[in-house]
């Protein structure tokens, strides 16, 4: 379908007649339409649109109702509803009362057009903008940022279920796609073992049952892999997605003997979650495990302003597998901010997104200072007279003094087990050997010397300050701003359904994420605009009634 041309900007005479009359007070479509102006235009997304074609509905407002969907919670077709039936969402849209809108289909098809060209950050940026527009957004001040898991939507499955699972949804689509073939190749058996799902039935209990199983479910899933990649089948069986599915899961759950038996892997065996499949319908979904929650899906990265005079809106959304850690999203999130002309001065992080590299990235590359607890140190020397700081560093002449006034300079600059640049310095055994306080100095009873291993030295020093300034009360007061962000993340689970993925798919997960930004934040100028007071720290009754200290 070809682009339709824009409509007027105007909102038509009768809609704005009745909508006054039907809500006297507004509602969030119509105070952001009179706050904001015309939020998205056609000419916007002209690139996702050919340029010959049947005429497709204004982009401009399907990007408008995407939002606005997303702001209310509601499914494809409620959205559609609520464009042909609801005052408020026509007068937002610059609709005629009289205009039936569109079939719910559409929302889904312009989705598809938005990820395929990774557009969702234009409309994310587009409310950002006009925010900025309207003084509500600034660069500069503080911001704050953290994560939280994000549910697939997909079902969670054990090992055992996921290979008899995968094996079905190959027999499925080899059956719609090649039904007289598969007839030819499949064992009677398979229609009674794989016609209905894994938890369908009852699974065996017993650990040396479960394994029968498993190996019978791969010698099955063998047999039928053997034959799709025969060179006397068709070829284009090969590139059916749910067959190349179980060959990867193949190679990951099973492994062959010495006598081509087809064998159960072991759990420690198995490929870590980075790289192992856990659904047939979702590949690029991943199970992780951070702290006590245990998940399969994603990992998004809010982060948001926190000045006293202008809302707090996001601005930067990072989602990622959910096996990413934290560190690595820190230098991401600054890069996205850099590119807005949006980064803060001072950035309020939890533990997990700090190190001294960052520290020292952020306020080299960016001028942002990062805030927030760094790790302690963990290495066997970390309590005692004789830890890692009691050692005096001379950077300058690349030596180091020991309490006892001992210098070395063995001093070579190598690589963590990380890649990272690190400096190793030792000591000497003969001025460690004789030291009446060698036990205290060195954990390793067989070790006859002194070794410490330092970062460079801007990192070095970045961290030593860290630690010596973080459990100060100024600091700690300044960062219990930081703790604001996990209203936010609240807000979008509670409000938004942040917890859960409403499509497959990483591309499709972000673009729902940037949307869920995108309507959070036209939430949150909506109540700022109407003067609603910022909700207050929910404290239960009993928490209430704690004795003070």
């Amino acid at each position: 379908m070809s682009m339709q041309p824009g409509a007027s900007g105007d909102v038509p005479a009768e809609t704005v007649r009745v909508a006054r009359a039907a809500f006297p007070k507004g509602s969030l479509a119509i105070r952001v339409r009179d706050e904001l102006g015309v939020l998205f235009t056609d000419e916007q997304f002209a690139d996702l649109f050919p340029s010959r074609g049947k005429p497709a509905w204004s982009p401009g407002r399907l990007a408008l109702v995407s939002v606005l969907q997303f702001a209310e919670g509601l499914p494809d077709r409620q959205a559609a509803q609520a464009v042909r039936a609801r005052i408020d969402w026509k007068y937002a849209l610059n609709m005629e009362l009289t205009d039936p809108g569109f079939d719910y289909s559409v929302l889904s098809e312009f989705r598809g057009r938005l990820v395929a060209a990774e557009a969702g950050q234009l409309i994310f940026d587009r409310v950002l903008d006009a925010a900025r527009a309207a003084a509500l957004l600034r660069s500069g001040g503080r911001a704050r940022t953290d994560s939280t898991h994000v549910l697939a939507a997909i079902r969670s499955l054990n090992r055992l279920e996921f290979v008899i699972e995968t094996l079905r949804a190959a027999l499925n689509a080899l059956a719609a796609a090649a039904p007289a073939w598969l007839t030819d190749h499949a064992e009677p058996a398979w229609f009674e073992r794989y016609a209905s799902r894994a938890e369908d039935y009852w699974l065996p209990q017993g650990c040396g049952k479960r394994a029968e199983l498993a190996e019978q479910s791969g010698a099955d899933g063998m047999r039928l892999l053997h034959d799709v990649f025969a060179p006397s089948s068709p070829a284009w069986l090969c590139e059916l997605p749910s067959v190349r599915i179980p060959r990867e899961a193949w190679v990951q759950q099973y492994w062959l003997d010495a006598e081509g038996q087809v064998r159960w892997r072991y759990p420690k065996d198995c490929p870590p979650g980075a790289k192992r499949l856990v659904s047939p319908y979702d590949t690029e979904v991943r199970y992780s495990i951070k702290r006590d929650i245990k998940w399969n899906g994603f990992k998004v990265h809010l982060t948001e302003t926190c000045a006293p005079d202008t809302p707090n809106l996001l601005t930067h959304v990072l989602t990622t597998d959910s096996t990413v850690p934290d560190i690595k999203a820190t230098d991401t999130i600054h890069d996205g901010l850099a590119a807005r002309d949006l980064l803060p001065d001072e950035h309020l992080l939890d533990t997990g997104y700090l190190d001294g590299s960052r520290i020292v990235t952020a306020l080299q590359r960016h001028g942002v200072t990062l805030t927030g607890p760094v790790a302690g140190n963990t290495t066997a020397q970390a309590a005692g007279a004789y830890t890692q700081e009691a050692f005096a560093v001379d950077w300058g002449h690349r030596t180091v003094t020991c309490p006892n006034g001992i210098t070395t300079g063995q001093w070579r600059e190598a690589l963590s087990h990380r890649g990272t640049p690190v400096v190793r310095v030792k000591f000497s055994a003969t001025d460690c050997r004789p030291c009446r306080v060698r036990a205290e100095c060195v954990s390793s009873t067989a070790a006859m010397r002194r070794e410490i291993t330092l970062r460079p030295r801007p990192e070095h020093e970045a961290i030593q300050h860290a630690r010596a300034i973080q459990n100060k009360p100024a600091w700690r007061e300044r960062y219990a701003a930081r703790a604001g962000v996990e209203g936010t993340i609240s807000q979008a689970v509670q409000t938004v359904g942040l917890r859960k993925c409403r499509y497959h798919g990483l591309a499709k997960t972000r673009l729902q994420h940037q949307l869920t930004a995108a309507a959070i934040n036209l939430a949150r100028i909506d109540a700022w605009t109407a003067d609603r007071p910022r909700a207050r720290t929910r404290i239960s009754h009993l928490a209430a009634l704690r004795p003070a200290e």
